[in-house]
């Protein structure tokens, strides 16, 4: 309990989430929501909120992603032993599942930061002695299995969270459910206060990043009656989360008296979603240390000292000479481009205008959509030369996605004499902040209204690294055409079929990388440079996890 004692006093928030990315070693997360889930944890360290996390140890990881010649993704497990970077705690609770009791041991991680602020984080293990062997392995595997498994977990998660911070001393003022997953949290809260939901109410805070029906966890009620076998449970489960099915963030939304979505857009289509329901708006952040390369962090300490903990100082970038910038992402790009070269042998150099995706290969990101008109990208390079590197995993069961992947091999292949395009492998928070900090342009081209929020071009922008991105999610919020980048396709508010639309994005992708993006990289540098200040002073100072905790802390957690 050593490591516990100093982050034990005061009352604390505490923060569920199925996944939170800390750093690549340490295999606890599957994309997006958990490396904002890291981020949170990191700026209320910073920022000495008093906040404790808990999530899932996944010891066997997400997986680990090898691809054969021809785009296949073939999944190995990624083991790694909490020992080496945790400290196993006694403390032992137990959750009923199927009328057995299964325990649950935790691993003790303190998020420290340099202005002495921490935040400790519990990772819940059912791999204890004494369990099932099915048992066992509820904690392997993130987003793993089938309905079943996925249930389990949330069970362990939610109720074995709560658990769990009451026995190891925690006082908790208030549970922010980041997603639904951890939704059963409020299952045991309203055991514990005689099922009064207006008491429970008061301590939980729900935040969704999903703005679609699909997206939203939903379970067989003959599934919940099997895991959760008392009566009473399950009449509370229908009663708040849906009669048909036990639907996850329903059930988080009518248990939480502070509700947001993850953009302004993001809420505004939540509340259509849900209606009747009040679904407050609290943009996403990014943590600027993290995520700004070594090459802009020393460049930024010299001029704008104190920018770490307060990124808004970067609104003053006007302040560092141009050609400083530019050596800093001169050095961040050869660093890209040489590791791009020592995996794939590809050749690609460092002069030419080198785009960037990297996110999860999943249908709605439409990562082939630069790739939609190959005669059209093959016009654009003789304009100017670029070169394009891919990253992104596809989850195991993704058929779809996983062809993505393979589509994109395919295009590699057929312009492999004209354009250096790669693919890089086991896309993680190490490669990730490469790439943002590596390359010219980031393209983001989700099927609109699907992106709730996006998190990948803000940490391009703290990189002086320019965006180009249909407009959705946290974009519309960041976006000034020409001034912080470029948009592609129709305005937030244009009423355009799927079809219309991506005609509309094609128009722009292909014509305005011909005609003014290309163009400008190569024959009006003084004009490139424009944005890349812009991308820092008006998006980075803005777009970051400092200001959005704060946002929390006034609206959500006082």
């Amino acid at each position: 309990m050593d490591d516990l004692q100093g982050v034990l006093k005061g009352q604390k928030i505490a923060y569920f989430s199925m996944e939170i990315g800390l750093r690549s070693e340490i295999p606890t997360y599957a994309g997006g929501l958990g490396v904002l889930a890291g981020d949170t944890i990191r700026s209320a360290a910073d920022l000495n909120v008093p906040l404790v996390a808990v999530t899932l140890v996944s010891n066997k990881g997400y997986f680990r992603q090898i691809l054969d010649s021809s785009g296949n993704q073939i999944e190995h497990t990624e083991e790694w032993n909490p020992a080496r970077f945790m400290t196993l705690l006694a403390e032992n609770v137990s959750v009923k599942i199927q009328n057995r009791d299964v325990k649950l041991r935790a691993w003790l991680y303190n998020c420290k930061s340099l202005t002495g602020g921490c935040v400790p984080i519990i990772f819940l293990d059912t791999d204890v002695e004494g369990n099932e062997w099915e048992d066992r392995r509820i904690t392997d595997f993130l987003y793993g299995g089938d309905q079943r498994y996925r249930l389990k977990q949330e069970i362990v998660l939610g109720i074995g969270g709560v658990r769990m911070l009451e026995v190891l001393g925690f006082k908790v003022r208030k549970y922010h459910m980041n997603e639904g997953h951890s939704s059963l949290l409020a299952l045991e809260l309203l055991r514990r206060n005689g099922t009064d939901s207006t008491k429970v109410k008061d301590f939980c805070i729900f935040t969704t990043h999903t703005p679609v029906e699909a997206g939203h966890d939903k379970f067989d009620y003959g599934l919940v009656e099997d895991l959760i076998q008392d009566k009473n449970d399950v009449d509370t489960l229908r009663k708040f989360g849906g009669a048909d099915r036990f639907n996850t963030s329903l059930f988080a939304l009518n248990l939480s008296n502070y509700v947001n979505g993850v953009t302004k857009r993001h809420s505004r289509i939540s509340n259509e979603l849900f209606p009747g329901y009040k679904i407050q708006a609290i943009t996403n952040g990014i943590h600027s240390y993290t995520w700004t390369s070594p090459y802009f962090r020393q460049l930024y300490d010299r001029y704008l000292p104190g920018w770490a903990n307060e990124p808004e100082l970067l609104v003053r970038i006007g302040g560092i000479p141009d050609n400083e910038i530019w050596g800093a992402h001169w050095s961040a790009k050869r660093a890209l481009i040489d590791e791009v070269n020592r995996r794939t042998g590809v050749g690609m150099d460092y002069e030419t205008l080198t785009i960037g995706f990297a996110r999860r290969m999943t249908e709605y990101k439409r990562a082939t959509l630069i790739l939609s008109d190959l005669e059209r990208l093959r016009k654009v390079n003789r304009r100017g030369k670029i070169q394009l590197i891919f990253a992104g995993k596809a989850h195991p069961h993704d058929v779809a996605g996983k062809q993505i992947i393979r589509d994109i091999f395919k295009s590699i292949e057929t312009l492999k004499e004209e354009i250096k395009i790669v693919f890089l492998e086991n896309y993680d928070m190490d490669l990730a902040a490469r790439m943002v900090s590596g390359v010219d342009l980031w393209l983001n081209t989700p099927t609109r209204p699907y992106e709730a929020s996006g998190t990948s071009g803000m940490k391009a922008a703290h990189n002086g690294v320019v965006n180009f991105s249909v407009l959705d999610g946290w974009w519309i919020e960041g976006w000034i055409e020409g001034v912080t980048g470029w948009a592609m396709g129709p305005q937030p508010d244009e009423n355009l079929s799927e079809e219309e639309a991506k005609i509309a994005e094609l128009s722009d992708l292909y014509n305005k990388l011909y005609y003014v993006i290309v163009p400008m990289y190569y024959d009006r540098r003084d004009e490139w440079f424009k944005l890349i200040n812009n991308s820092i002073g008006m998006v980075a100072y803005y777009f970051n996890s400092h200001r959005m905790m704060r946002r929390y802390v006034t609206h959500a957690y006082l």
